[in-house]
């Protein structure tokens, strides 16, 4: 069963997205407008080193009012290879310079209202380079051991859900494999 995208308009725009109103007809005629918001690819990057532990940022979230654990992410500017968005985003959030880049996943975190796509990746080294120059984006970055990955996303301390299924995968990847 298929929905259909008749028209679509742009209410309102800025640099980040745009919020569409969208006329859509569903399976049986009917039609219903729809909003929807309009996203920049978001590139993620984190370095898992060889004690398995993931390269994490604790950050506050005002808009839900939430702390929790999270990846360095951040949109991709026009023209920007999204690899190389991920990795400008984790040497700014953090200081590291990651290794080359393995992609892990891309996720679509809420397909019902955005188009936005988050691609993820990870690199099994990285180079310290100093103190991060957005280190306003979080509280800290700490290696934290990828074996508490499951207890952490448990216990709601990773409350995103794209940053939640890319550390199951890693921890899965890195851990369960041996």
């Amino acid at each position: 069963m298929q929905w259909t995208k008749q028209n679509e308009q742009k209410v309102y725009e800025n640099r980040w997205f745009s919020v569409n109103l969208a006329d859509v007809e569903l399976p049986d005629g009917r039609h219903l407008d729809h909003f929807l918001i309009r996203m920049r690819p978001v590139a993620v990057a984190t370095v898992v080193n060889e004690a398995n532990e993931v390269l994490l940022l604790w950050r506050h979230r005002f808009i839900t009012d939430s702390w929790g654990w999270e990846l360095p992410a951040g949109v991709v500017e026009d023209g920007e290879d999204i690899a190389g968005a991920a990795a400008r985003e984790l040497e700014e959030e953090t200081g590291w310079r990651p290794g080359p880049l393995h992609h892990l996943m891309t996720v679509e975190p809420s397909n019902g209202l955005t188009d936005a796509r988050h691609h993820i990746y990870w690199s099994d080294r990285g180079e310290y380079l100093g103190h991060p120059v957005d280190d306003f984006e979080s509280d800290r970055r700490e290696w934290v051991p990828l074996k508490l990955v499951p207890d952490l996303i448990a216990r709601g301390e990773v409350p995103a859900a794209n940053m939640a299924a890319a550390l199951l995968l890693l921890h899965h990847l890195r851990l369960a494999e041996g």
